[in-house]
């Protein structure tokens, strides 16, 4: 295992801020997560587990020893009639496992076509949109203890999913490594098309009910988080920065009085707000600040124009947390992890 010193990990977070990493190595199997982990412990350093490094905002260099998840590798366990159980290393990016899939006619994750991040993140993160979020097809998946340095597995009922969580972000924070999901995928596919404008645009592409296909689905998303979401090749950002909140029904119906237009997606508990729209009519939306700001198209989008500072771009957001609490009463919860 190559382990190098002083590495800049601009290059492997979306934001591309510039910091260093004290070690900085990559692991492309279990045996070699361990490996890693004693060599952190030998090193006397913490060991920071990298992914894709698209849900991530760094403010400071890193006295650690990185792991870089390299773990790669999809392979079919099982099938029947129905579905297709298929294990994929945690060191694949997740979108090329989505055409991978379509590629094969495995129907279930086409509306989370072009996520950034890795498969390792995805149950982490419970990645989810257009309608879909990861518990809907995940079944299994395996990770080292950090402290024990043994493998363990966790079914669906273990990992806890939440709205963009699960139990690794909470009780289970930094105990253990993800390095293989399993997904049970369909053989006869369930189209997803009601939620946001996917339907509108599978019309203006020319698909109609008769001809409509997974493939026609993820191309559809493609179209639309492109124009929506700035290419973090192009504009550092990590998509989505907050969490969209729910508030309870009386609160949501006093805000309604204020803002007529207020858009609201009810729930058991609650109403779902987009938080693109709180941003937006508060007045952040392309918004600079120097090399940092709001993007002209997705409020909810944070963006580094070239130079901007990890810390600069958490205070920004701050910024804007307090600013939406005191205009409308509501609390953003950033859906990215501050490092």
């Amino acid at each position: 295992m190559n382990i190098q010193e002083n590495i800049s990990l601009k290059a492997y977070n979306t934001f591309g801020i510039d910091k260093k990493a004290r070690f900085f190595t990559r692991v492309h199997s279990n045996e070699e997560v361990i490996k890693a982990l004693k060599t952190a412990k030998d090193k006397y350093v913490p060991a920071y587990i990298l992914g894709g490094g698209s849900n991530i905002l760094l403010t400071k260099d890193l006295f650690a020893l990185v792991v870089k998840i390299d773990i790669k590798g999809v392979q079919v366990l099982k099938e029947d009639g129905e579905n297709i159980w298929v294990k994929v290393g945690a060191g694949e990016i997740w979108h090329d496992f989505v055409l991978k899939a379509i590629a094969h006619k495995w129907a279930g994750i086409e509306n989370l076509s072009l996520i950034p991040g890795t498969v390792g993140a995805s149950p982490m993160q419970n990645i989810g949109a257009y309608g879909v979020e990861i518990k809907e097809v995940f079944e299994e998946l395996e990770a080292v203890n950090r402290e024990t340095l043994s493998v363990e597995k966790f079914n669906h009922s273990q990992c806890q999913f939440g709205y963009r969580e699960s139990i690794f972000k909470n009780k289970a924070k930094d105990k253990y490594v993800i390095t293989h999901v399993t997904f049970k995928l369909s053989k006869k596919p369930h189209f997803n098309i009601s939620y946001g404008s996917i339907s509108n645009t599978l019309k203006k592409m020319g698909y109609n009910q008769h001809d409509l296909t997974i493939e026609a689905i993820s191309k559809a998303v493609i179209h639309i988080r492109q124009e929506k979401l700035p290419d973090p090749q192009e504009i550092g950002n990590a998509g989505s920065f907050f969490k969209n909140p729910t508030i309870p029904e009386k609160h949501f119906q006093t805000l309604k009085e204020e803002y007529p237009d207020i858009p609201g997606f009810p729930l058991e508990k609650g109403v779902k707000i987009p938080a693109a729209w709180l941003i937006d009519k508060a007045g952040w939306k392309g918004k600079t600040f120097g090399e940092i700001g709001v993007h002209k198209n997705q409020p909810l989008v944070l963006v580094n124009y070239g130079k901007g500072e990890g810390e600069a771009i958490k205070a920004l957001s701050e910024k804007i947390q307090k600013d939406i609490q005191a205009k409308f009463g509501i609390s953003l919860q950033p859906e990215v992890n501050f490092v």
